[in-house]
């Protein structure tokens, strides 16, 4: 009587079908969202190394025009640098031989130094 009600055309999944699908969701999502989070660390800490590269190279634009003084990331900005979002900058030093500047993203995990000849360490 139950197979007549229903009739024999009906169409869909079935309860254990659906199941598969969303565990197999499931699997892939623990392995992507993981992965994602890792490659959007890099991509902070590849921001604050990028901003430390170019404060260095406005810096030595500005030690170029004067020899000593001391300089920030105002007066850096007037040679070209334009720091990126939620990254942080600290110049440090009065001449080109003693300049040493710091860079680090407030989601990244890396701090950068540059220091006067050009070297980065982590």
């Amino acid at each position: 009587m139950l197979q007549k009600l229903r009739g024999n055309n009906e169409k869909g999944f079935t309860l254990i079908e659906l199941m598969i699908v969303i565990a197999i969701i499931g699997i892939l999502a623990a392995i992507a969202i993981p992965n994602f989070i890792t490659y959007r660390q890099r991509g902070y800490d590849a921001s604050a190394n990028a901003d430390v590269k170019n404060a260095f190279t406005a810096a030595q634009a500005y030690f170029t025009d004067y020899e000593d003084g001391s300089v920030d990331t105002t007066k850096l900005g007037s040679y070209g640098y334009v720091p990126s979002s939620s990254v942080t900058i600290t110049v440090g030093g009065t001449d080109s031989n003693n300049l040493s500047i710091t860079s680090y993203h407030s989601k990244g995990g890396k701090t950068y130094t540059i220091s006067n000849i050009g070297e980065i360490t982590k």
